[in-house]
């Protein structure tokens, strides 16, 4: 699983001068133009938006996801679902892992790099060197990719936060979603569940319909005053909607009625709250979906969500061993990965950590600590604001050693005794997962 949200404007700076033409060389320009990394405000897109002749309200149905943990997974299954249906669906996430064009998948296609680059050069020369943050000028390219390509479908996610997010410029989405809240990002969103809450709550709309998953206490009763005072519909996991499993898969029921499944496509048992959600909004939504195309969630594909990987890093473990790569990164995330290490029992696990300088640690590592055979401490080279080794290591208070990278953790992993037909979890950051990507390349 992963939080599935980074320092939304924190993109890694190209390793040598970008051609000018090219995406990542306007991405540089723009930097320039506002150098705040995160800077929550609507304005300066709502500028830019209506500069550009308001793609935002020209867009398919729209369905926004917020959240803490799950937002990438869950727009993963509303795609499953509705390609299943035979529809053409835009989603936009963030951040990307590898290449920049992650974020946009147009009608189903992820969008070419000599478009997104089109795309940025209108946005750039739009904008005309006003102050606008690179996520802001991102928002605003997937708007404009996804106004000008007729599709069924439009998912949504939000990048930091929800209620100054720049994404949430969509006056009358279809529907929302909020996934599991918990602390991340606790410089911008504060440090109290009931009002990082409250900025996610912020993506309601007045009689839309929001679906939520399951939450801890006091954000349940912030969301449910939020809707209150803006007149949203919420629907919640074990009021109004529930997702369970028996012998045959899943079982999904709401007040539309019951729902036969077969299991997600992504692996850990949060992913059923994430699926429900999923399929929650999308039945409430007003949008006609046969039944049988639920069963999409099958189906569903998303990198760097207990991951399993076959390419090129798995030459340096035994033969049998298993490795997966997830971007989990907070405190929600380590209990999520918690129970996934729990289930798995029957075999020794490794632990592979590496993590972004500003996150908490020794929150995330807490709950892996006591079911991992063995913690190695990675900094991968390329790995954008990448934790020193050292410092997790104590933030492990000493039980993990130092990798001091991937390739040298897999070598000495596969040294310890019993590490055939072992499982290896990669965790702790999405940019280490970007550069875990690029290294498992075959």
């Amino acid at each position: 699983m992963s939080a599935d949200t980074a320092a939304v404007s924190e993109l890694p700076r190209p390793a040598r001068a970008p051609e000018p033409g090219r995406a990542d060389a306007i991405i540089d320009r723009l930097h320039k133009l506002y150098p705040k990394l995160i800077d929550l405000s609507l304005d300066r897109v709502l500028r830019l938006l209506q500069q550009l002749n308001n793609p935002q309200l020209r867009l398919p149905p729209v369905i926004h996801v917020a959240g803490t943990n799950g937002k990438g997974s869950t727009c993963a299954f509303l795609r499953a679902i509705a390609e299943a249906a035979g529809w053409r669906v835009h989603v936009t996430i963030s951040p990307h892992l590898v290449e920049l064009r992650e974020r946009y998948r147009v009608a189903g296609t992820l969008v070419s790099e000599a478009t997104l680059a089109d795309t940025l050069a209108e946005i750039e020369r739009v904008n005309d060197g006003a102050a606008i943050t690179v996520f802001e000028a991102l928002v605003a390219a997937g708007y404009l990719l996804f106004s000008r390509t007729p599709a069924d479908l439009c998912v949504v996610e939000v990048g930091l936060g929800g209620r100054f997010d720049a994404t949430n410029v969509i006056p009358q989405p279809a529907a929302c979603a909020i996934t599991s809240i918990s602390l991340d990002h606790q410089d911008f969103l504060g440090t109290r569940l009931d009002r990082i809450a409250w900025e996610k709550a912020g993506i309601m709309k007045p009689g839309r319909p929001v679906a939520t998953g399951l939450q801890p206490p006091e954000v349940a009763a912030m969301l449910r005053a939020c809707a209150a005072e803006t007149g949203a519909i919420l629907l919640e996991r074990g009021r109004d909607w529930e997702i369970s499993t028996d012998a045959h898969g899943m079982r999904f029921a709401d007040s539309s009625g019951e729902l036969s499944l077969s299991l997600p496509g992504l692996k850990g048992a949060h992913q059923h709250d994430n699926a429900g959600i999923a399929i929650a909004a999308l039945r409430a939504s007003g949008l006609v979906v046969q039944a049988a195309a639920y069963d999409g969630i099958a189906r569903a594909e998303w990198p760097a969500r207990l991951q399993r990987l076959t390419g090129r890093l798995t030459h340096a473990l035994p033969e049998g061993t298993e490795l997966y790569l997830d971007g989990g990164h907070n405190e929600g995330a380590g209990a999520a990965l918690a129970g996934q290490l729990q289930s798995w029992s029957d075999r020794p696990v490794h632990l592979v950590v590496g993590m972004k300088q500003s996150k908490d640690v020794g929150a995330f590592l807490r709950p892996l600590l006591p079911l991992a055979t063995s913690v190695w401490a990675v900094e991968e080279k390329g790995q954008h604001l990448a934790l020193p080794v050292a410092a997790v290591i104590e933030a492990s208070g000493g039980l993990a050693r130092p990798g001091p990278d991937i390739a040298g953790a897999l070598r000495q992993i596969a040294q310890v005794p019993g590490s055939a037909m072992a499982r290896v979890l990669i965790c702790g950051s999405l940019y280490l997962a970007g550069e875990v990507l690029k290294a498992d390349r075959v």
